[in-house]
């Protein structure tokens, strides 16, 4: 099988190293990057052009294409390969408003009775204050940018000053652009966090290993949101009994619900995830694997990932299952100084062979770039270091002692990635495992 990754992140890289111990020799990116380049053959191209990602696979005669980051498929790059005949693990462009609006996913939810914290959609900042003032939220309350904005469209304002703060910057100042249009207002929600994936034909879901994320730039969750910190996996959050809550609650209600408004959902589907007290809770939808969830959750796919994929895109789940393996894995990100707002690209990076030699590590590309007087930074997320280990302890301590090795100038790096994960649950007790 010859097969297609369009990106160039730590999750793209992650998915190549994946699929190409499945297929020596038979994986292309478009683009990729420089660690990409180590393992596949990596071609030029805009990942964002449904045309030119079409044309691409033609020429290349490819078998399946995987598309990574969520931009694609909001542009219908699904839509302009099944026009064309050729196969395609993503959602449509229609199917692809999960996360594409915000508006659209808490609507979608409330139309096919899917837990969600309540919600108010508002376009002009007058209304939107308005709701404020009239306590319906409380405080904390979440503001959510409609549209796409990096993972970054999010702000959690902590009393009526910041929230009014917030408001305006998306609705007056623009600050997401045509992404911060819409505002969502929405209720804030109590409990323990988990990402939930599944791989979907339309109608049938099989389960990934559950992750969880670190949002917020600094330790201890402080800070700015960013595209993520860093994730571990599994995590013990998610039992047996609610993963099969959210299948059930959930997962089956969306793909019922998409194919009966015209749009199958055909894809992997992430699921944020708010495990409170009256169950689990969707806090956001994406179309893709998460990112740097994606770095923990691949290596825990003990099958060939590949068939299982091609399985999806044909309709034909049912029946299929995925093996997983147990081991903790922690990644951890590094981060341009400043990310995620201005910071300097183009830093020498020092290291990185020693770290990727560093005895049950993996170290995954995001904003790098290869010149003639070497590697250098090319973005506010440059790699992501993830460490195996028989516990999350040890696991914790790979990651970060071969983080320790890596360095450029301004390098920022949360201290607390994985420590959640044996920390007590909300109810005091310890996660098991």
């Amino acid at each position: 099988m010859k097969i297609l990754i369009v990106g160039n992140g730590g999750r793209e890289h992650a998915l190549a190293w994946k699929l190409t111990t499945e297929h020596p020799g038979r994986v292309i990116c478009a683009p990729g990057n420089p660690g990409m380049a180590e393992i596949a053959t990596c071609v030029s191209a805009d990942p964002t052009n449904p045309e030119a990602l079409f044309q691409l696979a033609e020429h290349e005669s490819v078998d399946l294409t995987v598309v990574g980051p969520e931009a694609p498929l909001a542009n219908g790059v699904a839509d302009r390969f099944a026009e064309g005949g050729r196969r395609l693990f993503g959602p449509t462009q229609a199917a692809a408003r999960l996360e594409s609006s915000k508006a659209f996913a808490k609507s979608f939810m409330a139309r096919h009775r899917i837990p969600t914290a309540a919600y108010e959609i508002h376009e002009e900042v007058d209304s939107a204050l308005a709701s404020l003032s009239s306590g319906r939220f409380g405080y904390p309350v979440v503001l959510k940018a409609d549209g796409l904005a990096a993972g970054k469209g999010v702000i959690i304002a902590s009393d009526q000053a910041a929230a009014e703060q917030g408001l305006r910057e998306m609705l007056v100042d623009q600050r997401f652009g045509a992404a911060g249009a819409t505002v969502v207002i929405e209720e804030y929600l109590v409990g323990e966090e988990a990402s939930f994936f599944a791989v979907c034909d339309g109608h049938t879901a099989v389960s990934l290993p559950s992750a969880q994320d670190h949002k917020r730039a600094f330790d201890d969750d402080r800070g700015p949101n960013t595209g993520g910190m860093g994730a571990f996996a599994p995590t013990p959050r998610m039992t047996e009994a609610i993963r099969s809550e959210v299948l059930d609650s959930i997962v089956k209600p969306v793909l019922a619900g998409m194919a009966a408004e015209g749009a199958p959902y055909v894809g992997v589907l992430y699921v944020g995830l708010m495990l409170t007290a009256n169950g689990p809770k969707v806090i956001e939808f994406n179309v893709r694997f998460g990112d740097p969830e994606a770095q923990v959750v691949l290596p825990l796919v003990d099958d060939d990932l590949a068939p299982l994929l091609d399985a999806a895109v044909a309709g034909e789940l049912r029946g299929h299952s995925c093996a997983m393996r147990g081991e903790p894995h922690v990644g951890v990100v590094a981060a341009s100084g400043g990310y995620p707002g201005s910071h300097k690209t183009g830093l020498p990076i020092t290291g990185l062979s020693a770290a990727a030699a560093s005895e049950d590590v993996l170290v995954f590309h995001a904003g790098t770039k290869q010149t003639d007087a070497g590697l250098v930074t090319a973005g506010g997320r440059v790699l992501t270091v993830v460490g195996r280990g028989g516990t999350f302890a040890e696991a914790i301590g790979r990651a970060y002692g071969a983080m320790s090795l890596i360095a450029f100038d301004g390098m920022h790096v949360r201290t607390d990635i994985g420590r959640k994960a044996d920390a007590p649950l909300s109810d005091g007790r310890r996660p098991a495992g």
